[in-house]
C-alpha cells in the first residue's frame, strides 16, 4: 500500500493530503530512466576510453601483430624487386646480348594490373593503406618475375640453339692434314689448270692419295649426292642448318646417301679424282645463305694461330688450281 503524502498549504496554514497522479508519476518515472540510461551509456563509453577489455586488448594486439608482418613482408617485397631489377638488367645487358637476342621491353616488364578498383575490397581492413600498399607490391613482383621466368626459358632454348649451331658450323679440315702439307689450293683467282685462264676459285683444294677419308667439317644433313662427267665429278652437300652448307668435289666413293644425318667427323666419302680434275684431291667450299665464302675461315677448332697463319700463306702461294 502506498504511503499517504502531505503539502502544507501556508494560505489555510494546514497540512493538504497530496493525490497522486498517474501521468504525472509516469512522466517522472520516465525522466528518471532516461537520465539513468544516457548516465550509464557515458560511463560505459568512458570505461571502454580507459579501461579495455580482455577481448579488446586480445584483438589490438592481433592487429599490432598483423600490422608488424605486413611491414615486414612490403620490406622483404622490396629486397626481392631489388633482385629481380638486378636479374632484368643482366638480362637485358649480359645474358640476351651473348645469345643475340632483344631485350625485352619495359612496356611488357612494367605492364599494369588491373583495373582502378582492383583494392577496393581491401579498404575496409584494419591498417588497409598498409594492408593495399603490400598487396600492390606483390602483384608487382609476381608480374616482374613470372616475365623474368618467361625469359629465362627463352635463353634456354637460345642456349641449346646456340650449342647445336656451334656444332653445326664447319670449323674443320675436311681431310686430316697436321702437317698442312695437303694444303694445294686457295680461295681467290687462280689460273685454270684446263682452260689456262685467270678464274675464280671458290673453295679450297686439298692434294691426296685416292681414297683418303673426307670429313663432315659439321654436323647436319646430307642434301646432295651427285655424280656427273664434268666439274665436280662425284660430289657431295651437307646442310648443316643455319645458313650452313659444304661441298665436297672429285670423290672417287661415297660413304651416305641423301638424308643422312652426319657429325662433325664423321667419313662422307673418299678422295678420288673425278670430273674436271688434273689429280688426286678434294675440292672444298663453304656456303653461307647460298653464297661460297673464303673456307680458310672456318677452321678455327682444327689449327693454332701459327698453324693458320701458316695454311694461309700456303694457300696463298698456289698460284693454279687443281680443278
Amino acid at each position: 500500500m502506498v504511503k499517504a503524502k502531505y503539502k502544507f498549504n501556508p494560505e489555510t496554514l494546514s497540512y493538504v493530503k497530496v493525490e497522486h497522479n498517474f501521468k504525472a508519476r509516469l512522466s517522472r518515472l520516465l525522466i528518471l530512466f532516461s537520465v539513468s540510461l544516457v548516465m550509464s551509456v557515458i560511463m560505459v563509453a568512458v570505461f571502454l576510453q580507459f579501461y579495455e577489455t580482455p577481448k579488446t586488448k586480445t584483438l589490438k594486439r592481433e592487429n599490432q601483430r598483423l600490422a608488424t608482418q605486413y611491414d615486414l613482408m612490403f620490406k622483404n617485397l622490396e629486397d626481392v624487386e631489388k633482385v629481380l631489377t638486378d636479374l632484368q638488367e643482366r638480362d637485358d645487358n649480359l645474358y640476351r646480348v651473348i645469345f643475340e637476342a632483344d631485350p625485352i621491353p619495359n612496356s611488357i616488364r612494367k605492364a599494369g594490373f588491373g583495373g582502378i578498383n582492383k583494392y577496393a575490397q581491401l579498404e575496409s581492413l584494419d591498417n588497409s593503406e598498409l594492408v593495399i600498399k603490400t598487396a600492390r607490391k606483390l602483384d608487382i613482383v609476381s608480374k616482374q618475375a613470372y616475365v623474368q621466368s618467361k625469359s629465362y626459358d627463352e635463353l634456354v632454348k637460345l642456349a641449346m640453339n646456340k650449342e647445336k649451331m656451334l656444332a653445326s658450323i664447319p670449323a674443320v679440315m675436311p681431310v686430316s692434314n697436321k702437317d698442312l702439307k695437303r694444303t694445294a689450293s686457295g680461295w681467290g683467282f687462280r689460273i685454270d689448270p684446263v682452260y689456262k685462264i685467270r678464274r675464280f676459285h671458290y673453295g679450297m683444294d686439298f692434294s691426296a692419295p685416292i681414297g683418303t677419308e673426307v670429313y663432315s667439317t659439321g654436323d647436319g644433313v646430307i642434301k646432295e649426292v651427285k655424280t656427273s662427267r664434268s666439274g665436280f665429278g662425284r660430289w657431295i652437300v651437307v646442310d648443316h642448318g643455319f645458313g650452313y652448307e659444304t661441298l665436297y668435289g672429285h670423290l672417287n666413293e661415297f660413304n651416305v646417301k641423301v638424308g643422312d644425318k652426319v657429325k662433325r667427323g664423321s667419313v662422307i666419302g673418299y678422295v678420288g679424282n673425278a670430273g674436271k680434275s688434273t689429280g688426286p684431291h678434294l675440292h672444298y667450299e663453304v656456303h653461307k645463305n647460298g653464297k661460297p665464302i673464303n673456307p680458310q675461315f672456318y677452321y678455327f677448332k682444327d689449327l693454332t694461330p701459327e698453324e693458320y697463319d701458316r695454311m694461309i700463306a700456303l694457300s696463298a702461294n698456289t698460284g693454279q688450281s687443281m680443278d
